[in-house]
């Protein structure tokens, strides 16, 4: 056990330191199990519910209204506010270790990064068998793995409110350097954690190498893919949606078959409140090989639906039989949850049901990278969602993916750029999928192509912009993806814009195989597909300054632990002649 370190008090945030793919089978319309409804929730909708329809305003008048009073509520009369006002109790008086969820880091910067951690002797208990009061918890970041050259040292709260969360934003680093850190309270010590910072906005780099991951569904499998990803020489770590998943997790971990004892019966129901989004996070970050990746390296992450709610979109829930402002409720839970358990900055916290969660972080003149968020201000899906033939509603200018806000920043900040590589991370398959041949082709409404006008204006956007190398990173699908972004995609001889790469899910779907029972009928009505294979892995990416280099990583099961590692395929996209080549 080290040494007492010296402390200053800080806030939740602090700044204050002290020196030193489609599925194989045919696929359905939306259709969900409705989730359990709590007292609570019933009773907040049916009391915002009776504010708002006292004057019976137009629907989209009421849809605001809605938006912007669940926002309020979200943090008065139903979840818990930020008041502070629980006592502060003394870190000696917990005793069993408080660090059972790890450490994480997020979202760095030049001479700065993010730290996160969260006191929980109980995790699988609500409120995670902490007392109800605020704990000084010390940090400190230091140049090697032992901490003998110590950095930076300071003290943050955890405060009940944020369910004992811990957010550091460690600022007066070096530029582009590696470090260790780690938390203590009382006399229990945090598992260190390794981060690095990101180069000053001038500097020339000659590589970086960072990772894309999505799609863990606990219930699916394990993290195998996490442990070889906490091995590999990373700079950073992009987390493209799905962390976790609001469906049930039976007893047993569904395909997991726990042999350690039977998981709590409050995992047994789908995540409807803040406690029971809170928990989840708490059993999916109970898994050593998620805790592993965390403390290996930085993450930059955003989110996609599981994270709330099945193929919602914006204030539209999946299930349609929820009224929108019970479902914004629910949002406002989700999303305080999300930011509560993931290491990001004090310009992230929700305000309610919203969450400013696109953002913009640079690697130098190397790489800039636009992360998107493709859930909260998105049109609802056309058709019934899932895979449908496309009609003539989809072609309406009006129909978004990013929010009229969200796509102006993206093309404002391309113009603005020097950078080498534009790196978009997001969500939804971008690139054209038809599922065959012929005039009866369906499209997935949950993805870009149910929103083709507003693809067409962020293509138009990067060529007005003389984006040369636009490099698009996707999740949601279950499946590894290549494309090659066509100006016209009925030709497949037209020029090619630049490259979208689709890393597979950790988990999700169980084990997979490499040819899914439509990879001929997708690799032949989509000439720019240049690579599909639908095993669980991620993807390493390596830019420098002629190219950037996919490997699609794979491991050949999740459904029991411990399953090798792989390259299943390397391809290449040329800086200023993209498209995709095989290595």
């Amino acid at each position: 056990m080290s040494q007492p370190v010296s402390h200053s008090v800080s806030q939740p945030v602090t700044r204050s330191v002290t020196r030193s793919a489609p599925p194989s089978a045919s696929p359905s319309p939306r259709q969900r199990e409705t989730p359990e409804r709590t007292p609570e929730l019933r009773a907040a909708a049916r009391r915002l519910s009776e504010r708002l329809t006292a004057d019976a305003p137009p629907r989209a008048i009421r849809r605001r209204l809605v938006i912007a009073a669940a926002g309020a509520l979200a943090f008065t009369a139903d979840l818990p506010g930020t008041a502070h006002a629980a006592g502060r109790i003394g870190g000696r008086a917990i005793a069993t270790d408080p660090f059972t969820l790890g450490v994480a880091s997020g979202d760095p910067k030049p001479g700065s990064v993010l730290l996160w951690t969260r006191l929980a002797p109980q995790p699988y208990e609500p409120g995670g068998g902490m007392p109800a009061g605020k704990v000084s918890v010390e940090w400190e970041i230091a140049h090697d793995a032992r901490f003998s050259r110590v950095a930076l040292r300071g003290t943050a709260t955890a405060y009940p409110e944020f369910d004992h969360t811990v957010h550091v934003e460690a600022e007066g680093l070096d530029n582009d350097r590696p470090y260790h850190y780690r938390f203590r309270t009382g006399g229990w010590i945090s598992p260190p954690g390794r981060t690095r910072t990101a180069p000053a906005g001038t500097a020339r780099l000659s590589r970086l190498r960072f990772a894309a991951v999505s799609c863990q569904a606990y219930q699916d499998g394990y993290f195998t893919a996490l442990r070889h990803l906490a091995n590999e020489d990373l700079d950073l770590v992009l987390h493209l949606g799905d962390y976790i998943y609001e469906h049930a997790v039976d007893a047993y971990g569904g395909a997991r078959a726990l042999a350690g004892g039977p998981l709590p019966g409050h995992f047994n129901r789908e995540t409807v409140t803040l406690e029971e989004y809170r928990l989840r996070y708490a059993l999916y970050r109970g898994d050593p090989d998620l805790r592993a990746a965390h403390a290996a390296h930085p993450f930059v992450l955003t989110w996609d639906d599981h994270e709330t709610d099945n193929n919602y979109a914006g204030d539209v829930p999946g299930d349609d039989d929820v009224a929108p402002e019970e479902f914004l409720l629910r949002r406002a839970a989700a999303y305080r949850a999300y930011w509560e358990n993931q290491p990001l900055r004090l310009p992230q916290k929700p305000k309610g049901a919203a969450m400013r969660l696109y953002r913009r972080l640079r690697y130098g003149q190397l790489a800039q990278f636009d992360v998107l968020d493709t859930r909260q201000y998105r049109s609802d899906q056309l058709y019934g969602d899932g895979w449908q033939r496309p009609g003539p509603e989809l072609e309406a200018p009006a129909r978004t993916m990013t929010g009229a806000a969200q796509e102006r920043w993206l093309l404002d900040g391309w113009k603005n750029s020097a950078a080498r590589w534009k790196v978009v991370p997001q969500q939804a398959a971008f690139s054209r999928r038809r599922d065959r041949l012929g005039t009866d082709h369906r499209v997935s409404m949950d993805a870009w192509d149910g929103y083709p006008a507003a693809r067409r204006r962020i293509l138009a956007g990067a060529e007005a912009a003389g984006v040369a190398n636009p490099l698009i990173l996707t999740g949601d699908v279950h499946v590894a993806y290549g494309f090659d972004l066509k100006q016209d995609w009925d030709d497949p001889s037209s020029r090619t814009l630049g490259t979208e790469i689709v890393t597979t899910s950790v988990s999700s779907g169980r084990d997979g195989v490499a040819r899914p029972a439509n990879w001929t009928g997708l690799t032949r009505a989509n000439p720019h597909l240049r690579f599909y294979d639908g095993r669980r892995g991620y993807v390493v990416l390596t830019l420098d300054q002629e190219q950037a280099r996919a490997d699609f990583r794979t491991v050949s099961a999740v459904t029991v632990p411990g399953a090798p590692v792989a390259t299943a395929a390397s391809y290449v996209t040329v800086a200023d002649d993209p498209g995709l080549k095989p290595v």
